[in-house]
């Protein structure tokens, strides 16, 4: 892609996003000598005080004008007859301004979070409290809670949960590349997160994330149901993890978009304890941990969902893999990222598992992806998507057949070792696999040399049941220039001469002077 698109492309995908930058900028410097992990729990938690309290006063206000009427703006089942959170007077942004600059601010805002959380069940074991310790500069938190005050003034429309819910979204992308491979256990980056959801495409049904970090996954999916036309209320939320803090962010992420969620009662790791043992979804989306070596695969040996194989102890990807599949509805996709490795890996059985698994004919579709996308990790990244059933709802019948995607050379790079896909990539990757699966609307599909081919399971069978694109799609096709081979290679071996002369010219100047030096080469 040309350079001179690259800013206008990361507009449009989220990667230039204005006031959210200036405002993490001014955050960030307020950091002083506290560690980003420690930071984020912070400046999150403010930032969820001041929209569940700006969405109150927005309320607070209609009922003022409703009073004559009968309305009663401090009695807290009137928010919530509205899905708005019932913010007491202590907690209210208002009274936390007015105080920011005391010594005391600390102790207020814990009190604030504590209140909440009294009159807010679902809330409640979620927020952070602890900013009165001695450790957090109080005078540097005044200008904190100064600074996100300025988040969402004026018009209603920058009053709107969409504001605040940018900002959050942003900064959890800015903690994770501040933490490094720590931080991007919660964050996946947003780009393959949209590839996911505009593949899956989940207007209606039941998704599901069993790692589902801080949410994005269910954030998009949201947007993709509204930018499409259809209505929140179609799908049902479920997911489940296992760190405590980024349980706790994942539910703050979802509160501050009034987005309904089943994550379960607490944080609980899905292998041993599986918080949604009956559930059955339509949709699937996850990013696990790559190759994760200490899952406690050893207590799990007889375990019901190794229908394909037991999983190694030492790597948890056919793990996840299976685990999803277990939880798929019987017309079910799901969507999931992994290492490359487990597109080609034999180790430890893991070989036999994924043959057992394109035997079965669950393998829908594979994306080679490029580097540089993840904040955690190095090591290069695909999307799987498997298919329970490869007729149902579909204008064609691509039973025995599997879409392989290759997009290793797309992207755009956003900074030196972050890179980024562009909202026109991910509509090609995302076209591509619509039109393959004859969905409405989708166009005529067709193998491209270098990024797409259909193949049948007799294929993959003849490669070993290796699943790397790059197996398939084979070279892309070259242009032609329209010049006669025989004039081009005259041009090129006259050009290559010149350049031998002038080689051998460089070389003799420099022996020259290394011999006037002393020195004889």
């Amino acid at each position: 892609m040309a350079r001179g698109r690259r800013s206008s492309n990361a507009k449009k995908n989220g990667a230039t996003l204005g006031f959210e930058a200036t405002l993490w900028a001014a955050a960030d410097k307020l950091r002083n000598n506290m560690d980003a992990a420690e930071y984020k729990h912070v400046v999150l938690g403010l930032i969820f005080l001041k929209y569940i309290s700006d969405a109150f006063e927005e309320r607070h206000s209609q009922l003022l004008q409703e009073v004559d009427q009968g309305a009663d703006p401090e009695d807290p089942d009137e928010y919530r007859a509205d899905n708005i959170f019932w913010v007491p007077k202590e907690a209210r942004w208002s009274f936390l301004q007015a105080n920011a600059k005391q010594p005391s601010i600390g102790k207020l805002v814990d009190d604030a979070m504590v209140a909440i959380e009294r009159d807010n069940r679902s809330l409640k074991g979620v927020l952070p409290k602890d900013y009165a310790r001695p450790a957090l500069d109080k005078q540097r938190l005044g200008e904190l809670i100064d600074l996100i005050g300025t988040i969402g003034l004026g018009d209603k429309e920058n009053r709107s949960k969409d504001i605040l819910g940018r900002v959050y979204e942003y900064f959890l992308g800015q903690f994770a590349s501040a933490e490094g491979k720590k931080g991007g256990q919660f964050y996946t980056p947003r780009c393959v997160v949209q590839v996911l959801v505009e593949m899956l495409a989940p207007y209606k049904g039941r998704i599901f994330d069993p790692c589902c970090g801080s949410g994005g996954m269910f954030v998009q999916s949201e947007k993709f149901v509204q930018a499409h036309g259809g209505r929140i209320g179609d799908i049902s939320i479920y997911g489940q993890e296992s760190n405590p803090t980024t349980w706790k962010l994942a539910k703050m992420n979802l509160a501050i978009r009034g987005i309904d969620n089943n994550l379960g009662p607490e944080h609980a790791d899905s292998f041993h304890r599986d918080l949604h043992k009956d559930l059955r979804a339509d949709y699937i989306l996850a990013n696990p941990p790559f190759n994760s070596s200490d899952w406690g695969g050893e207590r799990l040996r007889e375990d019901v969902r190794w229908k394909y194989g037991v999983p190694p102890v030492g790597n948890a990807n056919f793990a996840w893999v299976q685990h999803f599949i277990h939880h798929l509805a019987p017309t079910g996709i799901a969507g999931f990222v992994l290492a490359n490795g487990s597109m080609s890996s034999n180790q430890s059985g893991e070989g036999e598992i994924r043959k057992n698994i394109i035997e079965a004919d669950l393998v829908d579709c594979m994306v080679a992806l490029p580097g540089q996308l993840f904040y955690s990790t190095q090591i290069p990244a695909c999307l799987w998507f498997l298919a329970r059933d490869k007729k149902n709802g579909r204008f064609r019948d691509r039973r025995g057949e599997t879409l392989f995607i290759d997009a290793r050379k797309m992207g755009v790079l956003i900074d030196r070792v972050h890179r980024e896909l562009t909202a026109e990539e991910i509509a090609r990757i995302a076209g591509t696999y619509h039109a393959w699966r004859g969905d409405s609307g989708a166009g005529k599909y067709e193998d491209v040399p270098g990024f797409c081919k259909s193949a049948r399971v007799e294929e993959i069978r003849k490669n070993g049941y290796v699943l790397t694109p790059g197996r398939y799609v084979g070279a892309e096709a070259a242009e032609d220039d329209g010049e006669p081979f025989e004039e081009k290679m005259r041009r090129l071996t006259a050009q290559l001469a010149e350049q031998f002369r002038e080689s051998a010219r460089l070389e003799a100047e420099i022996r020259a002077n290394l011999k006037g030096l002393g020195y004889e080469v």
